[in-house]
């Protein structure tokens, strides 16, 4: 009568006195002893008097939160729920799962799904399979048969149960048929024994020859759909197995990194790991992360912007041909495109001039459209198709200079005289050409902004490279005097798609003195007050000025590393550059219009978990517009 009464229970609700132990506080957990060596639930254990010689839990809050610890947990009715139901298992003679967690134990018939599938290509597999993997469906038909689908390692294979043949063996009581089938739910990890078989509909199919053996439940239930935006962020994981796309999005980015890399190693290329923590945050203009170490506690470290210097370094030690795939940090705002912590893609190639590295581009990215369309139409279903003919090559090219100046109908001064800022605004008043927001306060900014305006959305239709920048906004790169215009502009190049810059290339400066020369003359290129990019007209020190931390100075007008010029002494080769933003990847092939989509937690902004009355209460600086940076290899 014991299994009527829980087949019963299983199909109420009912919130039991006993079950109010489980709202006991937090810490009481230190003071939990099992029974035995088995994991039962709560109310089967027994608990240690207050007056034990064990020490009290400590009761202190953490300095990292702001918000004091819970005192109670709350649980839901589905955990509830599912605690009495195990608890009554547990408490008959003889128990279904007598532990909830148990080890998994080893078992050369154990296979993955992937390895059960590929054996049905031979024909039906007729050895006895052991199969791992989380529930995902249910289907009850009748009281003799229940069909199961699990997932283990993204792939999905149907379990069938049918209770003739699950009874025998170890599992006798037809009762424990029954009471399975209402304990059993879906997000429980299991183990199934079984042989292969196909369903009448040709479906491969594992006939379970036992009752499976529960590894882990799910003790809260997986919605059916989860759509509020701030719930998908705060429970990511809950979003990844309720909305298939948020997982094909991340498993896209999986594809790409690896894609990458292959491509890079079968081009000889080496890659290596570059320090994430220096005293110097060089290899572009942007403001860094401060941190202290217990190494140097008088001296302030930064977290890298870019790998830059240190891969070129390399190759001035012999490593001819570097890559690297890795974090970057940029103490800067948050939008749709933006993330204080993104992954860059760097690589050096000695030896290699521009039109190497604008084919090395188009190859790179033809072969991720053709992957990622490959991907997508055979696993990635969730994410829309690529049109491969966007990709076709040669890529369109247009010449920075020569294109604004045609575009907007005037000649440019000489862009390398000391007053050029003031003449081109001049100009563009006469012109009556209104550049949207804040009039910019540097030539590198201004000349970006008009690029945004007039030359970047023709990438709209097809990828376009813009080279040839001028040599103000390239103090990294090498320069030279265009014929066209006699203009001194730098030996670089900018992919944009759909908009969005993706790829930054530019032959190396690897004269010494020139380079020295350049980064001097780009001192003044700071980070201002409200997170832009612009030059340190350096006005008169007033005294709210005097008073502002020394400190915040430093750090706001840090020049480029200037180490980096010794090593150059020794002698770099002519190399070409190339960097991009994994993200920006991501967005382009998978179709996703936010950067948060192609993070694994989301941007900043939802890994702090800010609230939005929190986010306006915050509201100090500018809202979330970042102006990107002319001369990094990459943007975040």
């Amino acid at each position: 009568m014991r299994y009527s009464r829980c087949l019963r229970l299983a199909c109420r609700h009912p919130v039991s006195p006993s079950c109010q132990v489980l709202h006991c506080p937090r810490p009481a957990a230190r003071n939990v002893t099992l029974v035995g060596p088995h994991h039962k639930v709560p109310g089967l254990v027994s608990i240690r008097s207050s007056s034990s010689s064990a020490p009290p839990a400590p009761t202190g809050e953490s300095r990292f939160t702001d918000e004091p610890t819970e005192e109670h947990e709350h649980v839901s009715s589905f955990k509830q729920h599912r605690l009495k139901e195990f608890r009554e298992d547990q408490e008959s003679q003889d128990p279904l799962y007598p532990d909830l967690y148990p080890r998994l134990e080893s078992s050369e018939e154990r296979q993955t799904t992937s390895e059960f599938l590929k054996g049905f290509k031979d024909g039906v597999p007729e050895e006895n399979v052991i199969l791992t993997g989380r529930v995902r469906s249910k289907r009850v038909a009748g009281k003799a048969l229940v069909f199961l689908d699990i997932v283990n390692e993204f792939q999905r294979v149907q379990v069938m149960l049918n209770k003739k043949k699950c009874i025998s063996g170890k599992h006798k009581s037809a009762m424990k048929f029954a009471l399975f089938r209402n304990l059993i739910e879906v997000g429980d990890h299991i183990s199934v024994t079984g042989t292969a078989t196909r369903t009448d509909a040709g479906e491969p199919t594992l006939e379970a020859t036992e009752l499976p053996e529960l590894l882990a439940p799910a003790m809260e239930q997986i919605p059916d759909q989860l759509t509020d935006a701030k719930t998908r962020m705060q429970e990511r994981h809950v979003d990844m197995l309720v909305n298939p796309q948020v997982l094909h999005t991340l498993r896209l980015r999986a594809e790409i990194t690896k894609f990458m890399r292959d491509h890079f190693h079968s081009k000889r290329f080496l890659e290596f790991q570059t320090p994430i923590l220096a005293e110097n945050a060089g290899g572009a203009v942007a403001r860094p992360f401060v941190t202290k170490a217990t190494e140097f506690r008088n001296r302030d470290l930064a977290l890298r912007i870019a790998p830059e210097l240190w891969l070129k370094r390399l190759v001035v030690g012999g490593v001819d041909r570097v890559f690297e795939i890795g974090p970057a940090f940029r103490n800067e705002g948050v939008d749709a495109t933006h993330n204080p912590e993104f992954t860059m893609c760097e690589f050096y190639s000695a030896y290699t001039n521009l039109p190497d590295l604008i084919r090395e581009t188009e190859e790179l990215l033809c072969g991720l459209a053709k992957h990622c369309q490959e991907a997508i139409s055979t696993q990635l279903t969730a994410l829309p198709p690529i049109d491969l003919s966007r990709f076709a090559r040669p890529f369109k090219q247009v010449e920075f200079v020569p294109a604004l100046e045609a575009a907007m109908g005037i000649r440019f001064p000489k862009l390398s005289a000391e007053g050029a800022l003031a003449e081109l605004l001049v100009q563009l008043k006469l012109a009556g050409i209104h550049v949207p927001g804040e009039t910019p306060s540097s030539l590198p900014k201004l000349l970006d902004r008009l690029a945004a305006m007039y030359l970047e959305p023709q990438s709209f239709t097809e990828p376009v490279f813009i080279v040839n920048h001028p040599a103000c906004m390239s103090p990294l790169a090498k320069s030279f005097l265009c014929p066209k215009t006699y203009q001194l502009v730098s030996a670089r190049a900018e992919l944009f798609v759909g908009g969005r810059e993706l790829a930054n290339m530019y032959e190396e400066e690897n004269s010494p003195d020139e380079q020295r020369r350049k980064l001097l003359a780009h001192r003044s290129l700071v980070n201002k007050d409200d997170g832009g990019i612009g030059f340190d007209a350096q006005p008169e020190q007033s005294s709210e000025d005097a008073e502002r931390p020394a400190e915040e100075d430093e750090w706001a007008a840090n020049p480029l590393d200037q180490s980096y010029v010794k090593a150059l002494e020794y002698g770099l080769p002519p190399t070409g550059g190339w960097g991009c933003g994994v993200e920006r990847l991501v967005m382009l092939f998978s179709g996703a219009n936010r950067i948060s989509d192609c993070l694994s937690f989301g941007t900043l902004r939802n890994v702090v978990g800010l609230s939005a009355e929190e986010r306006a209460a915050e509201k100090v600086s500018p809202p979330d517009a970042k102006e990107e940076d002319s001369s990094e290899k990459s943007d975040s």
